[in-house]
């Protein structure tokens, strides 16, 4: 167990340096941290610098830490080597069950015995991927969501053989730079967040199969629907506030005969009063005692401030083809 404070980690080893091992490095570098990266392809490190370049604008927009170098950044022949010197390890390969059992090994082996080695698998537990390390107790899952530079969430669970400490250490240290973290009690295939972007997109390709909605009109459906509702409040809070004065309550008790009918393919859970109880508590919980005056017009100005960000992003594209 590390009792390093977090803000000791100042060199990150990112192995894997495709689309999101080299948005995690070029994050890690805005963060003022050091990066130690492998991948075996051989143009790894010019796509890398590439990735890192075309992502530091966005970055530098956001704000950097102090000291933040994009140049920060050395490549090594093998991912021992690039581990050996890092106080944490994020890696980044491929999707392959078989590739990750054999790397998150090799990294336990390679990393020191206080450094946390996390996977940045869009779905394998971590139970599943840490059959072969000899010492599975500091391979965490943090999943982020890509571009890892920009979005901030990042989901973090262990498996059956990690250490209560690595799971706590990796989270403290994805708050400690910047990241949104949610602690899994629990493995979930797919994790949260995207079994409920695959739960859309699921329905999406039925519909197209169908003949019953466009892409386009998918798209939209979102963008220009609820879409503009979750930044600021998500699917549970905005059917609290579906819910007027009564919020989630009288929602579930309102709507709550529609799971039954066919609005998706997903099979809907009975609604039985220890769910609906959950899902008012929570509400209430997501809400922090707000009236709901207060939030409707949080969402109401959120709503507003989105439209006309994405209005001006649209007008500030457009204008730019114009010219070229």
């Amino acid at each position: 167990m590390s009792e390093r404070p977090v803000s000791g980690i100042r060199t990150v080893a990112c192995i894997g340096a495709g689309v999101i091992g080299g948005g995690w490095a070029a994050y890690f570098l805005a963060r003022g941290l050091r990066v130690r990266a492998w991948d075996p392809a051989p143009d790894a490190g010019d796509r890398l610098r590439r990735t890192i370049d075309a992502a530091w604008p966005a970055l530098t927009e956001l704000g950097l830490a102090p000291g933040a170098d994009p140049h920060a950044l050395e490549l090594f022949p093998t991912a021992a080597e690039a581990v050996a010197g890092a106080d944490f390890v994020q890696e980044s390969a491929p999707e392959d069950l078989t590739l990750k059992r054999a790397l998150l090994a090799e990294l336990a082996a390679a990393a020191g015995p206080d450094v946390v080695v996390a996977s940045s698998t869009s779905g394998f537990p971590m139970s599943d991927m840490a059959t072969e390390a000899a010492d599975p107790g500091r391979l965490v899952v943090g999943h982020p969501f890509n571009p890892p530079y920009l979005i901030p969430l990042v989901e973090v669970v262990g498996g059956n053989a990690t250490e209560p400490w690595a799971s706590a250490r990796a989270a403290e240290f994805y708050r400690h730079i910047g990241k949104s973290v949610i602690e899994m009690d629990r493995e979930l295939p797919g994790f949260i967040a995207n079994r409920l972007q695959e739960a859309i997109w699921r329905e999406a390709l039925h519909m197209v199969a169908e003949g019953e909605a466009t892409p386009e009109e998918i798209d939209r459906s979102i963008t220009d629907g609820p879409g503009l509702r979750w930044p600021v409040h998500g699917p549970c809070l905005t059917f609290h506030l579906a819910g007027g004065e009564g919020g989630m309550a009288h929602m579930l008790d309102h709507f709550g005969p529609s799971l039954k009918a066919p609005w998706t393919r997903l099979d809907a859970p009975e609604l039985t009063s220890a769910l609906r109880d959950d899902m008012v508590a929570g509400a209430q919980v997501s809400a922090g005692g707000r009236p709901m005056a207060e939030l409707v017009a949080e969402r109401d100005r959120a709503v507003i401030a989105v439209r006309r960000a994405v209005e001006a992003a649209r007008a500030a594209g457009a204008a730019g083809g114009d010219r070229g």
